[in-house]
């Protein structure tokens, strides 16, 4: 920067002495995580740009832009500088001027926009929020993709459509649903249930870029203030304009301070050209393309021993699972029942009819396409033909994914839990199996059977890299289909030696192994290779074969990739039995399961033909938590209900579920039941959040009993996180937490004279654990709110350090911290207080424990299933505990907290220092 300073200097006194200057030629080139750009221009004159996709060809794409500039420009003298996320290693290894892409960024933007306040930067894996004014910041993603244009690409993929069309969907959308922005894997776990049950792709679509600007706003700007004049740069934020809507919306930005200039997509390649002023190399387009072609980079990466030797080795793992078949009939020439069996995943749909003699008549397998419903419209339709009068359909069974919306659409006669479906299967195959492994698009399944039941399962939680969307990602982001990116690592010399690590991270590492040659060959091996080790290593956790079995069946639709197939059998050393139908395992369990049926409901092919569905957006106001529903209407008046937390949703609420003992509901209502009290001297907000749900009956005692007007803030809701999001500084913080935030906001609205949230080390000893810490966040978190939600200029915020236990250090403690702005308390008025105070907290853990032991003597003499619902105080907060206390009430469960009954049972001593309050 003080080069370019000096430079700049020196070129106005040459232009004050009248030197006059040739117009230089300048090129700037980013090279992105999934585009490349680039800006060639004279002088003001632009002689080149363009904006595209790379496919991980780095090299060759650099070289054709140099080609495409050299005929521009023939062998005139050009400097040069590259940038971007990709960039470095070319640049180094062709000795060519390497512009970090934030400075490219602030140099272009102090040129067009000086008045700027802040920059917002979408890349294809690079995400940036660069703060202008009151102080120099940038602010960059690490090692998550989430809220990118890579993470767009994938949701638009899930939805079965293109960029464009996801865009034009978006900006026709009537409601947003909440989803997961920190990661595409967490997103496609919110997204996939919405369409395996009708939601509107429209509110899918606009909800996907909803989710992009709370991870901009919460992973990066983490608190610190968006306002003033905002650009708005690069690729998904040119191309999206459902995304800047959203951007506009959330940030509350007027005409004039949303920014979204036209050369946004090609700002990091336009300040790389700015710094090959004075950085770079004058040399001609030929010397560039011959840096560019002998360029090299040192090899990193480890390499692993090979897949298969030859192909006769091949040959002979291929002829070992070819005997692991279900005979097949053609459908033509059979006549008399058959089963059907539906499988609606996470990404794919599968159909199997089978005969009474389990042979395999028709089956179908392919991507749901965002429309289950649609897809198995058309394939029954066409079973249907292919059945004729020959073949009655006896029974029918639906698993997976969308099974209960499947199962209310075309009246599947009973739903199975997959699970059961895949065991099904598996014993078909070997019935004394061990160990079933089923790795589908984005679920992996281990089950370990003893015994002839299954006695154990595992499922991958939040993470997707040992699946087969996370192969399919690659093979997409490098122009191959799946099939034939699975194939070309089946002979690989040295499959690149990727570990087990997230899809994020393994983008890094590709990227890096085809900076040091790596060939696709070797990269697809080595991705094969990391999906077989995240299964065994980080979601099975195993520590040798003898953990899994001897008898081990391995299904799903990646185990289809022989290359999967074959490093499994190497990491364990033994071979596994692999059905040919390995994909459709789901589907034929089902199938199975259904013959127990003998006469079936399953919709007629004469209701196909009049068959149509529709989908719309409802709020039950059955109580005060107003789902959000999503109403799927079939011919013939059937309807399936989503987004309801109990079954008054659906309708179906019945007296009795509306009248068992709930004391998630009991403690809420009696926390909201107490009265404000009179105000003598003004009104003082009590957040209810975080450790509040555990004090507030001892701070309402105290604070009425002093002549205070006692708020509290509202039970939480969607909004009222949205309401603080803006100022919550770290994303890793818990949920709970950054609800804190929006109570806040709500209590300065209310024009409360004061907030009050104190700061408590140690929580309510009640004597019975070694030690009673309250959760660090907890304690201090008022420290922090003070330090960043602005809003609390416009109050008084007391947040005392204190010692719940002892009353004198209470005492002192509101002494100190009311004086100033509620003068005239007295030390005597301050005692009565917290004596009042502990007989209010005293009154409700009586009351708890009294409706406690209610629930469970009415659970006893009706004969009722009792589910302790066991947390932290602010677990009832509808919000966080997402109403699942309806729930089971709805499934005929008496629910009681664990605070309501402890004091029935003497506390365990445990071989553990029991540091913490709430055990």
């Amino acid at each position: 920067y003080i080069m370019e300073m000096c430079l700049y200097a020196r070129d106005r006194v040459h232009r004050a002495e009248g030197i006059q200057k040739t117009m230089e030629i300048t090129l700037g080139i980013d090279i992105g995580s999934t585009t490349i750009k680039c800006y060639l221009r004279r002088d003001s004159e632009v002689l080149l740009s363009c904006y595209e996709r790379h496919y991980s060809r780095v090299r060759e794409k650099t070289k054709e832009l140099l080609e495409r500039a050299r005929e521009i420009i023939g062998n005139e003298p050009v400097k040069a500088a590259i940038s971007g996320s990709a960039g470095l290693g070319l640049a180094e290894g062709a000795g060519i001027p390497f512009v970090q892409e934030v400075f490219a960024t602030g140099e272009i933007v102090k040129r067009m926009h000086p008045d700027a306040s802040c920059v917002i930067e979408l890349g294809g894996e690079d995400a940036k929020i660069l703060f202008l004014k009151g102080g120099m910041d940038e602010r960059m993603n690490g090692s998550c993709a989430g809220g990118t244009g890579a993470f767009i690409d994938q949701m638009a993929s899930l939805l079965n459509v293109s960029l464009e069309e996801m865009d034009k969907m978006s900006l026709q959308s009537e409601r947003l649903y909440p989803i997961a922005s920190r990661c595409g894997v967490f997103a496609k776990s919110d997204i996939q249930p919405l369409i395996n049950q009708g939601a509107r792709k429209e509110d899918i679509a606009a909800s996907i870029y909803q989710s992009v600007v709370n991870q901009t706003i919460s992973g990066l700007a983490q608190g610190r203030k968006i306002d003033g004049k905002v650009l708005f740069l690069g690729g998904p934020l040119y191309f999206c304009k459902g995304l800047r809507k959203r951007f506009v919306e959330t940030l509350h930005l007027r005409d004039g301070d949303a920014v979204f200039p036209e050369w946004g997509r090609l700002a990091v390649a336009m300040g790389a050209s700015i710094y090959a002023q004075h950085a770079g190399v004058e040399m001609t387009c030929t010397d560039l393309l011959r840096r560019v072609s002998e360029s090299s980079a040192a090899m990193r990466s480890g390499r692993l021993a090979p897949l298969f030797q030859n192909e006769k080795e091949y040959s002979v793992f291929m002829e070992r699972h070819a005997k692991t078949v279900v005979p097949r009939k053609e459908i033509a020439e059979y006549a008399g029942e058959a089963y059907l069996g539906i499988d609606c995943g996470s990404t794919t749909m599968k159909l199997v009819l089978i005969s009474e003699d389990k042979r395999i008549l028709y089956s179908y397998y392919a991507p749901n396409k965002g429309d289950p419903v649609g897809v198995l419209l058309a394939q029954l339709k066409q079973m249907y033909t292919l059945c004729g009068d020959r073949i009655s359909i006896r029974g029918s069974a639906v698993t997976g994914y969308g099974e209960e919306l499947i199962k209310n659409a075309f009246r599947v006669d009973s739903g199975i839990v997959e699970t059961i479906a895949h065991f099904t299967a598996a014993r078909h195959f070997c019935p004394d199996v061990d160990f079933i492994l089923d790795i589908g698009g984005q679920d992996m399944k281990c089950f370990s059977i003893r015994d002839g039941a299954i006695d154990s399962i595992l499922l991958n939680e939040a993470c997707s890299s040992g699946c087969g969307s996370f192969l399919s990602a690659f093979a997409d982001s490098m122009g191959y289909t799946v099939e034939d990116f699975a194939k070309k690592g089946l002979m690989a010399k040295a499959p690149v030696n990727l570990g087990t690590r997230c899809t994020v991270f393994m983008n890094s590492s590709v990227k890096q192994a085809q900076k040091e040659g790596a060939s696709i060959e070797d990269i697809s091996a080595g991705l094969s290779i990391s999906v077989v080790k995240n299964a065994l290593y980080k979601v099975i956790r195993v520590s040798g074969p003898d953990d899994l079995g001897k008898k081990i069946v391995v299904q799903g639709g990646t185990f289809h990739n022989d290359a999967v197939l074959r490093a499994f059998e190497q990491e364990l050393g033994r071979d596994v039995i692999r059905p040919d139908i390995a994909g459709l395992m789901g589907a034929f369990g089902a199938a199975l399961f259904s013959m127990k049926h003998r006469h079936s409901d399953l919709i007629r092919p004469d209701e196909l033909d009049e068959f149509v569905y529709s989908s719309k957006a409802a709020v039950c106001n059955g109580c005060e938590n107003h789902c959000r529903l999503t109403v799927n209407l079939f011919s013939g008046g059937r309807r399936f209900i989503m987004g309801n937390q109990c079954e008054k949703g659906l309708g179906l609420a019945k007296a009795a579920n509306e009248e068992l003992p709930n004391l998630y509901a009991f403690k809420r209502n009696l926390l909201t039941s107490l009265q404000p009290g009179e105000n003598f001297r003004g009104k003082i907000g009590l957040p209810m959040a975080l450790g509040m749900y555990e004090l507030y009956p001892f701070w309402h005692g105290l604070f009425t009993a002093l002549g205070f007007e006692v708020i509290p803030s509202r039970l939480s809701t969607r909004r009222t996180y949205e309401k603080g999001q803006f100022t919550i500084p770290s994303d890793t913080a818990c949920y709970p937490a950054k609800l804190m935030h929006g109570h806040i906001i709500e209590l300065v609205e209310d024009r409360v004279d004061a907030i009050f949230a104190p700061c408590i080390t140690y929580n309510f000893d009640e004597h019975e654990s070694d030690n009673h810490y309250n959760c660090p966040v907890v304690a201090y978190y008022p420290e922090l709110l003070h330090g960043n939600v602005d809003a609390l200029k416009k109050t008084t915020f007391l947040y005392p350090y204190l010692d719940i236990n002892s009353d004198g250090q209470i005492c002192k403690a509101l002494q100190n911290c009311l004086k100033d702005r509620f003068p005239g308390i007295a030390k005597s008025d301050l005692k009565r207080a917290v004596r009042a105070g502990r007989e209010a907290m005293k009154k409700h853990t009586d009351a708890v424990h009294a409706e406690g032991e209610r629930a469970l003597q009415w659970a006893k003499e009706n004969n009722r299933r009792v589910m302790i619902l066991a947390g932290r105080p602010y677990h009832i907060d509808p919000e966080i505990s997402h109403g699942i206390d309806k729930l089971a009430n709805s499934l005929g469960f008496v629910v009681v907290s664990e605070d309501s009954i402890c004091h029935l049972a003497a506390p365990q001593r445990v071989h553990v220092l029991n540091q913490w309050t709430y055990h």
